[in-house]
């Protein structure tokens, strides 16, 4: 026999928090996978100018969230089976690494929380860099296609915007009316890319922030419920 009366009703919920615990690993480690691959950060972040790349701090983000979301299925699934079979051993294991990921998120959050406009801070220097580039290429050698041009130009057809702020998306229509340069995507409706850079990063770290939030919340339940549970193990006479 097993534990009895509250003890096993911690196992349950135990058994259950883990389960959610693992789901939300899988969905994390999808989230993680959408995000590397999405089209719209992918054609940014792997844009180069002049041989230098653009900024890599959102892909570091998103590499230690989808180990974190494969650790988290592995640990999830520890501790389902540590409430199930009742063992001291895999629910000691569980809870230490339980400790382990608690503090690796909350340090990664603090840095995230610090550096939280690093990514768009850099990727508009990055975007700066090439306008100006591209427009003095442009209007100094028209015939010639640089590579700013071509990386200005899937920039703004990506995000669909044009120039760093309302004078210059103006100044760029204006050019490309009169065929002088050819950098805006039709349509742009004048949209700064400052603004569209800030939405594009901005929305994916409030969500990364969200998830870490829901995670942590499961963790601290399931810390609480593993030594409960083992300590219930221990002291029950019919284990």
């Amino acid at each position: 026999m097993g534990v009895e009366g509250c003890t096993k009703c911690i196992k349950y919920m135990l058994f259950f928090f883990n389960f959610i615990f693992w789901l939300a690993g899988g969905v994390i480690l999808g989230v993680a996978l959408w995000l590397r691959h999405d089209p719209k950060t992918s054609n940014l972040l792997e844009l180069e100018l002049d041989g230098a790349q653009a900024p890599n701090t959102f892909y570091i983000s998103v590499h230690i969230l989808i180990a974190v979301g494969a650790v988290m299925m592995v640990v999830g699934f520890l501790g389902c089976y540590g409430a199930i079979q009742e063992s001291q051993c895999l629910l000691g294991t569980f809870f230490a690494c339980l400790v382990i990921l608690f503090a690796c998120e909350v340090a990664a959050g603090i840095w995230g929380f610090m550096h939280r406009d690093t990514v768009s801070k850099e990727m508009i220097t990055f975007y700066d860099s090439a306008y100006d580039k591209a427009m003095t290429q442009s209007l100094t050698d028209p015939n010639n296609k640089k590579t700013a041009t071509t990386v200005l130009k899937v920039f703004h057809e990506t995000l669909n915007c044009c120039g760093k702020g309302l004078g210059t998306s103006i100044l760029t229509s204006f050019t490309d009316a009169f065929s002088i340069t050819d950098l805006c995507p039709s349509g742009s409706q004048k949209v700064n890319c400052h603004h569209r850079i800030n939405e594009l990063f901005s929305d994916k770290i409030y969500l990364i922030g969200i998830a870490a939030l829901v995670v942590a919340v499961i963790m601290i339940f399931e810390m609480i419920f593993s030594m409960v549970l083992c300590c219930g193990i221990r002291n029950s006479p019919v284990y």
